[in-house]
């Protein structure tokens, strides 16, 4: 069995893609310094695929243990990067913790990797990248802008590492995918997103607000350019965005990369506003949600949703799952952790 190693891989999106590669065959190893995720995630991950991968805590800011790794686990072909740091509010008011978390740990895998037979890279990116795009739906060409967060810019800054550090090592293959929005959880229930505290993103706090956690939603902004007011992102179900892994992982163990460093857009192609994704839950779930307008919120962009022509032709993905489908699963998800 091929041996791949996944940081962060108890966390939402990392989870469901250890999910899918034991499922294909791989051995997995999971590093995860426990931060932002859950080690109960582990059984989950043994129930669904009836295999428990292999699990070292481990803080990957700590270059030395890092090294020591890499040094037991010569035989991994392929690595898959999630650890990092992803709240936007939070990265705006402590920088200099994003900077180290997604850049330092970035830098300390990568040269690693390079002192393995296989250096294979999958970097978990975002299209936060590409900030207020012009032009809609977002390629991969479309321009780089200045970064509305820092933790935009972490992920601008670790593209640029990766490009630079392929252009002078042949050996080193790498994709970087840029994400869109991951909701909804394993259509098993044992594994799913897990926010600490108040949730930092929509699909998490609708189904809290519907569990009857929280009073009530805050819609932020309603008088953006747009069909309702409400900003508009592309929505898509995190086993899709899983599966855009494996398939990324053995485009290039399988050498069939154009170039040594590629990059991306892993979406549905569709945009949804937030009222449109308010009503699609409350059609799947028969739960009427409590919200209200609130100001926009800084950071935040009008609209972005993928064209995704490149992962569609180039790498034979193609996201599967609807929006019903997606929030019925993230539903399920909220109602067994909280034995509703």
């Amino acid at each position: 069995m091929k041996k791949v190693l996944v940081t962060g891989g108890l966390g939402f999106i990392g989870s469901h893609t250890v999910v899918e590669l034991q499922e294909k065959g791989y051995e997995v190893v999971i590093l995860d310094d426990l931060s932002n995720s859950s080690i109960d995630v582990l059984a989950g991950i043994t129930a669904i695929t009836g295999k428990a991968p292999i699990f070292e805590k481990l803080d990957l800011k700590e270059k030395s243990k890092v090294e020591s790794f890499f040094e037991q686990h010569q035989d991994i072909v392929g690595v898959i990067h999630f650890a990092a740091s992803k709240a936007v509010g939070e990265s705006v008011d402590k920088p200099l913790m994003y900077y180290e978390n997604n850049i330092n740990t970035l830098v300390y895998v990568l040269k690693s990797l390079l002192q393995l037979p296989t250096q294979n890279f999958i970097f978990s990116s975002s299209c936060t990248v590409y900030g207020q795009a012009e032009q809609m739906p977002i390629t991969e060409s479309a321009s780089i802008k200045v970064a509305e967060s820092p933790y935009g810019n972490t992920k601008q800054i670790g593209e640029e590492i990766i490009a630079d550090t392929c252009k002078v090592n042949t050996s080193l293959s790498a994709i970087a995918l840029r994400y869109f929005n991951p909701i909804g959880a394993h259509s098993s229930t044992k594994i799913g997103e897990l926010p600490i505290g108040v949730p930092q993103n929509l699909v998490p706090f609708i189904t809290q607000t519907a569990a009857g956690l929280r009073q009530e939603l805050s819609v932020f902004g309603n008088d953006y350019p747009t069909p309702d007011g409400t900003c508009v992102r592309d929505y898509i179900h995190v086993v899709d965005l899983a599966k855009a892994h494996v398939v990324a992982l053995e485009r290039l163990v399988g050498g069939n990369n154009a170039t040594n460093y590629e990059t991306f857009n892993v979406g549905t192609g569709t945009g949804s506003t937030v009222l449109e994704v308010i009503q699609s839950f409350e059609k799947v779930s028969g739960k009427k949600l409590n919200y209200k307008f609130a100001p926009r919120r800084e950071g935040d962009v009008i609209q972005a949703f993928a064209d995704t022509t490149k992962a569609n032709t180039d790498l034979g993905w193609k996201a599967e799952r609807n929006l019903d489908e997606a929030l019925l699963s993230a539903w399920k998800w909220e109602k067994h952790i909280r034995n509703i």
